[in-house]
């Protein structure tokens, strides 16, 4: 079973330098201390922000930069472009009327990249 997963959990792209805060907004969500998120928060710029610098040879600004550096791999700023929703979701879970995401699922960036769940913001605790 996975792990609900929050606003505030870290994501991370396999093309990417750093790690990057996903982003839920409240629109009349659930919460589970923060709100939680569905497969359908997968909005650039809005849900999942940058991961620093980009090295996939499929993005096009890394293409140009490349070109220009002749041949070196020049990485450049990452702005990520998620189209589908994450894959998979909670099959049991509702969010907003989506399926619940979880820790283990991944969202794909057209340029390449697979992004996933380093790690949630939410946590365990021990009831007495």
């Amino acid at each position: 079973m996975g792990i609900q997963v929050t606003t505030g959990s870290m994501l991370q792209c396999s093309f990417g330098v750093a790690p990057a805060s996903l982003n839920v907004l409240p629109l009349a969500r659930v919460t589970a201390g923060t709100p939680a998120a569905s497969i359908m928060d997968h909005i650039p710029m809005v849900n999942v922000m940058p991961f620093g610098t980009c090295s996939c040879t499929g993005n096009p600004q890394v293409i140009a930069a490349t070109a220009a550096a002749l041949g070196a791999l020049t990485p450049m700023p990452c702005i990520p472009m998620t189209m589908a929703p994450w894959m998979p979701g909670s099959p049991t879970v509702l969010v907003g009327g989506q399926p619940a995401l979880n820790n283990s699922s991944k969202l794909l960036c057209v340029w390449g990249g697979e992004i996933q769940i380093v790690s949630t913001a939410q946590s365990t605790t021990s009831i007495p």
